[in-house]
């Protein structure tokens, strides 16, 4: 039995008539009657209940239309994944992401994808608010921490790389003022605020989670200053001009910090809630384009580029 076989008899099945069937395949009544008489030959068994008014199935032929209509399924699945396969990937991909990683870490790296691929088209739009993905059109996001009110079954994320927010200082401000010795004398310090969306359930912006690399529980600080913005790059200027400290992803001060504009504080604390995810809408089938940049992107920062040291 092949595939022509098993598409014989659901179309006889669904048209209960040799004619329909053969009206609906293309062929010959006459053809469908011989083929149909040599598979139930060869299988030693009668599929079908015949009259001159009326075809039905045979309890086996039932069985034969159950099988069938998930084998012509399989078959049209590795079908397209064989033609997906042997096919440069092609289209337009539309992405989201926040204005600070998408123009230092992720730009760079769509443009290297695209080298690759010159027959795919990206769109990048960047927004420190993450956009209706399936209404505005979008393919995916690359954002920077879990996205709350987003259920599982509806939606597809997968880390593309680690990442965590720091306490950082200009050197000045430390000369001035001395180093905090534990995460609860931060309290003591001037600290710059940060009012950017993103913040988990229950936590606020003058609240700081500082979890020590051995410890799994995180340790609630609430800080105080006199400064704060909306505008992350806003707040890294004022700490680079002294103003105070600062709690910042390693990817944004990786440069400063390696420069020596900024000098990391209480290096064995960090705040661990701002890996890089990949957000997107579920789908049943995923691009191939779209499967191959978000592999690209996993190899491109698997070593998190920003690390220091």
């Amino acid at each position: 039995m092949d595939r022509k076989d098993l598409e014989l008899v659901l179309a006889i099945s669904s048209q209960a008539s040799l004619t329909g069937a053969a009206a609906l395949l293309g062929l010959a009544p006459s053809v469908v009657s011989k083929r149909l008489t040599h598979l139930e030959t060869q299988l030693g068994l009668p599929l079908f209940h015949r009259t001159t008014r009326h075809v039905s199935t045979t309890t086996e032929g039932e069985l034969v239309c159950v099988h069938a209509n998930s084998l012509l399924q399989n078959f049209s699945s590795l079908e397209s994944a064989l033609q997906e396969a042997n096919q440069e990937p092609t289209g337009l991909i539309r992405l989201a992401a926040t204005f600070g990683f998408g123009r230092l870490w992720l730009g760079p790296a769509l443009a290297d994808f695209q080298i690759c691929y010159p027959r795919v088209d990206i769109q990048l739009q960047l927004t420190e608010q993450l956009p209706d993905l399936i209404q505005k059109g979008f393919d995916g996001a690359i954002w920077l921490w879990s996205v709350p009110n987003r259920h599982a079954s509806e939606w597809v994320s997968r880390r593309l790389a680690f990442n965590q927010r720091v306490v950082v200082a200009s050197p000045e401000y430390i000369k001035r003022n001395g180093l905090p010795t534990s995460p609860q004398t931060l309290i003591e310090h001037q600290c710059l605020i940060v009012r950017e969306n993103g913040l988990m359930d229950g936590d606020s912006f003058d609240t700081w989670n500082l979890q020590a690399e051995n410890n799994e529980f995180p340790l609630r600080i609430k800080i105080k200053g006199s400064l704060s913005s909306n505008s992350g790059e806003m707040v890294r200027d004022w700490c680079v001009a002294g103003r105070g400290l600062m709690l910042r992803s390693l990817w944004d001060v990786a440069p400063l910090l390696t420069s020596g504009q900024l000098v990391r504080v209480l290096p064995g604390y960090a705040m661990r809630d701002a890996d890089i995810h990949w957000l997107a809408p579920y789908r049943t089938e995923t691009p191939k384009r779209i499967r191959l940049l978000i592999d690209f992107l996993v190899e491109h920062l698997k070593d998190e580029p920003w690390k220091v040291g």
